[in-house]
């Protein structure tokens, strides 16, 4: 127990931690009303152990365990409290139908290919008549009807129709958007034009958050105006302001193949440096005895700026916080003990937010940072330069490898990749992204002298594209990138464990641990052999559910037999969305899109003979045979208008693909029930899947 006594605030987040994960997962373990009267009872009892009772061994332990309890329920209450849904004005709870409302602008407005996002705020909805209302939703505005979006943040808008639920994932293993989107209390979304839309007036009081979105705005046009070329801007604005939407695919896979994926939004790297630089800088005051609260004052206040020109955005707040704490810690001589600050930066970030810790990004920062604090010295001392060119050298390669086997799990079960070269990246990544950084500060600081920032600018591209070009070697290197790795959520936990067991064993030097670590690795190669035998040692038919496109996968033992429209197949973003996660999770290493069962009776009509099952496929209007032998039947492009003759086929399913229109769907809907016919349309109840 004593050795626990530095890490208070280690312990204190971890049962915070556990509350909010008891809350987001099992929500209804305890009721409302209850968990409230338990924790006022267990606060009083922690003070009543705390303040009158004796200090003895005994109490003390009483006191800290009716503490940790409190706090663990404090985490559950939170989380519940800062669950929009739950109030009882959440447009979820309005069942009459919505004809307009009124919304607040809560976001800078995004580019998407071929519409524009912002984040609205709902206040009130009309039903029979007006009322108040509570809710966020995703508006994706045409960009065919608005070239540009002229609102600004806190703007208040009039818009016709009715908000709509974001929908569960659609296809096998696909990515879970409404969850993702509800960890950030966000359950609906519109598609509008813009004469939906009616501007109603500003914000009366401009806030913070207002000016931050104002600052990042003119941050845009600074860099905009002063770096020249698309992949350059992108990436400087990046790098600078963490806006991410410039970046082009092919950019993204150079950067995600070479391990440098991380320097593409403002995170802990970015802040870490930007505290570096201000450290060097305000090295010559480090010799008064007076300066440590004055070098941690200004550190904070530049680095909140950097936060405010950033726009405020979640990741750079994230970041901020955690080096806000990291220099508050340093004149109060916390240093020795880094995971108090990192525990106490958490849990002020949690008590803010509590699905934060959702967040794919806080997962991976503080886990970055944990790794590098523990890892890196370590790694360090193994090997002793004394030459300070590869000393550097060797102390940015022990920052990758701790950051690298803090993380790689985690990356591993989002990412589904694992850079090979993310060391040799690194060793030019940092230092050049570094100098990016500091260029992009001090072209933002001289914008007002033109020809100084022109001259900035330019410095700024050419370094731009030095490591774009840098990046693409790397990419191009054979075997740069380990893809298509799958695995659970519980194989994540246990590599994770068994990586803390191999840890553990080398800090205690005990045997045990290497036991231990050995009984987790059974467990791991368990778990794979399970999965081989439960989802890779399969047969599959898939049709996917993709708007506006034909999409028809068999899979058998790895291999994948494909079928789909040439738009959707030469889509790389769509799928990747739709289609690849279904082929990660059974393993699928070889793609055919010659179909070896597959036999064209007419143009437009196909016969596929699949484990002794017989699917018809027809793309084109009156091309349906009157007499076939098929079980199953997949209708693309609104093909077939007389149902009539199919009842007699004695069909097991008539499937309608995403290539056919919602108003073609309803009307065999209607046919489904009039002649007695099995359709399952992929449009409204996701993709048909059958195992063989």
């Amino acid at each position: 127990m004593q050795n626990w006594v530095p890490y208070a605030m280690v312990r204190i987040a971890a049962f915070l931690i556990g509350g909010i994960l008891l809350a987001i997962y099992l929500p209804n373990t305890i009721d409302d009303q209850l968990s409230r009267f338990v924790l006022i009872f267990l606060t009083g009892l922690y003070f009543l152990f705390r303040l009158l009772l004796p200090k003895r061994r005994g109490f003390r332990m009483a006191c800290g365990i009716t503490g940790f309890a409190a706090v663990f329920l404090f985490g559950f209450i939170h989380l519940k409290s800062k669950t929009d849904a739950r109030r009882p004005d959440h447009i979820l709870s309005i069942s009459a139908p919505i004809t307009m409302y009124e919304a607040v602008v809560r976001s800078a407005p995004e580019s998407k290919a071929k519409t524009w996002r912002i984040l609205v705020e709902l206040e009130k909805v009309r039903t029979d008549s007006w009322s108040t209302a509570n809710g966020k939703v995703f508006l994706y505005i045409s960009k065919n009807s608005m070239s540009d979006i002229p609102w600004s943040y806190g703007d208040r808008l009039l818009i016709r129709g009715s908000p709509q639920g974001l929908a569960h994932p659609a296809n096998p293993n696909e990515f879970n958007y409404k969850r993702y989107l509800t960890f950030k209390n966000i359950h609906h979304q519109q598609f509008l034009e813009a004469d939906e839309i009616h501007y109603l007036k500003s914000v009366s009081r401009k806030g913070f958050i207002y000016y931050s979105h104002l600052a990042r705005a003119w941050a845009t046009r600074v860099i905009t105006r002063s770096v020249a070329g698309e992949q350059e801007q992108a990436i400087a604005m990046a790098l600078i302001l963490g806006v991410t939407e410039g970046i082009d695919t092919d950019l993204q896979n150079a950067y995600a193949a070479s391990g440098a994926m991380h320097v593409l939004a403002v995170s802990g790297l970015h802040v870490g440096i930007l505290y570096g630089i201000i450290l060097l800088l305000l090295t010559p005051l480090s010799t008064f005895s007076w300066s440590r609260w004055v070098i941690a004052g200004i550190s904070i206040l530049f680095l909140w700026i950097f936060a405010f020109v950033t726009g405020l955005s979640p990741s750079v707040l994230r970041a901020v916080t955690m080096f806000s704490f990291i220099a508050f810690a340093r004149p109060l001589g916390w240093r020795t003990n880094i995971y108090n600050t990192l525990a106490a930066s958490a849990f002020v970030l949690l008590i803010y937010n509590p699905y934060l810790i959702m967040s794919v990004g806080f997962q991976l920062s503080y886990l970055a940072v944990l790794g590098i604090v523990y890892l890196q010295r370590p790694i360090y001392n193994l090997w002793e330069i004394h030459n300070r060119v590869g000393d550097w050298v060797w102390q940015i390669t022990c920052v990758s490898l701790a950051a690298q086997m803090a993380t790689f799990a985690l990356s591993m079960l989002y990412f589904h990749q694992f850079p090979v070269y993310f060391l040799l990246s690194n060793l030019f990544v940092i230092p050049l992204s570094t100098l990016v950084l500091m260029g992009g500060i001090l072209l933002l600081i001289v914008s007002a002298l033109a020809p100084l920032a022109t001259a900035v600018g330019y410095g700024l591209q050419l370094l731009i594209q030095l490591l774009n070009w840098l990046v693409f070697k790397a990419e191009a290197l054979p075997f740069s990138l380990i893809s298509d790795i799958y695995i659970t959520t519980f194989q994540c936990w246990v590599i994770m464990g068994l990586l803390l067991l191999l840890l553990l064993m080398f800090h205690f030097r005990s045997i045990r641990f290497l036991y231990a670590s050995v009984a987790i690795s059974v467990v791991l190669m368990y778990t794979q052999w399970q999965h081989y035998q439960q989802e890779m040692n399969v047969n599959q038919f898939v049709v996917y559910s993709v708007s506006g496109h034909s999409a028809i996968e068999w899979i058998k033992r790895g291999v994948s037999y494909f079928n789909a429209d040439t738009a959707l197949a030469a889509n790389e973003e769509r799928m990747r969305f739709h289609i690849r996660p279904n082929r990660l999770q059974h393993s699928v290493n070889i793609v055919r899109t010659q179909i070896p069962f597959k036999r064209v009776v007419a143009d437009g009509f196909t016969l596929y003979r699949w484990q002794n099952a017989h699917v018809a496929a027809v793309d084109k209007k009156n091309q349906l045979p009157k007499v076939a032998n098929f079980d199953y039947l997949v209708i693309s492009r609104n093909s077939v208008n007389d149902p009539k003759h199919l009842s007699a086929f004695g069909l097991k399913q008539i499937i309608l693909d995403g290539s056919n229109s919602r108003t073609y769907v309803q009307r065999w809907q209607a046919w489904a029930s009039e002649y007695s016919l099995p359709v399952h349309a992929v449009v409204n109840q996701g993709a048909f899947v059958l195992m063989k």
